[in-house]
């Protein structure tokens, strides 16, 4: 028998909403570490992954990290001169926009700096990013895989055929361009190879010190990655001392790196 639309589920209990006691919560612990901590760094994130961030807050415990909530770090500090929780922190907030994030700490300028320009933790790609390089495969037998994946792979767009029992790439063929939005058949191919093209960066833009002082930092250094890479099938059927062996030919304008698996 079909249910009447007169029938409705009433519930009878009532629950209070908690994003508002949340938000709450959230601007005393970030105005708790205003008191607490010497310097308050502002920070944008590149090619956002959870776990790395996860990896960097265990690695600096003795400081703490805000990220994600930028309406919320704003009121928590204060957007104009008339509100800020302390002096010149409605400087700080103005530079809250996209993927920015607070880190609250004691450590120097220097040291901050010095570990974060280093940091450039490559990942694969992800749909809808922008290649940062040309990626061609070379043309020639790809032992490592099993010959059961080459409808798999033609399917993907490459031009591959069985050749005794062993899959084969036909000719060259160019996986991407260089600043290319990539799609999700582009990554697969990124992947399958072993090319990590993304990286996690994190570019510390600015500095509050407990004395009122807002510091803000020069364009940080970029991290340097060829811009054409060529990469060679295995050619060696041993997958136990496979090691990536790379060869950076310069041009004038461009550089080609040449990755051959061994």
């Amino acid at each position: 028998m079909p249910k009447s639309k007169r029938d409705k589920k009433v519930s009878l209990t009532q629950t209070r909403k908690k994003g508002l006691e949340l938000k709450q919560t959230l601007i005393e612990k970030i105005r708790e570490s205003a008191d607490q901590y010497a310097r308050i760094y502002t920070f944008s994130v590149h090619n956002m992954r959870n776990v790395q961030l996860k990896d960097i807050r265990q690695e600096w415990s003795h400081s703490r990290f805000f990220f994600g909530k930028n309406k919320v770090m704003q009121l928590a500090l204060g957007r104009t001169a008339d509100e800020e929780y302390r002096e010149n922190l409605h400087k700080l907030t103005q530079s809250l926009q996209g993927q920015t994030g607070l880190l609250f700490t004691n450590s120097t300028e220097k040291e901050v700096l010095d570990y974060f320009d280093g940091l450039y933790i490559p990942d694969y790609a992800r749909s809808g990013a922008t290649a940062t390089q040309t990626v061609v495969l070379e043309q020639g037998p790809l032992p490592d895989f099993d010959f059961s994946m080459e409808p798999q792979l033609r399917q993907l767009g490459l031009p591959t055929q069985n050749k005794n029992g062993k899959i084969h790439l036909l000719w060259e063929h160019t996986v991407c361009e260089k600043d290319q939005v990539l799609n999700p058949e582009q990554c697969r191919i990124l992947k399958l190879f072993g090319h990590k093209m993304s990286e996690f960066h994190i570019t510390i833009e600015g500095m509050w010190n407990n004395s009122g002082k807002w510091k803000k930092f020069d364009a940080r250094p970029e991290h340097i990655v060829p811009g054409k890479v060529k990469v060679v099938p295995k050619k060696d059927k041993s997958k136990k001392d496979t090691e990536e062996k790379e060869t950076v030919e310069k041009e004038e304008d461009d550089s080609d790196e040449e990755i051959e698996d061994s």
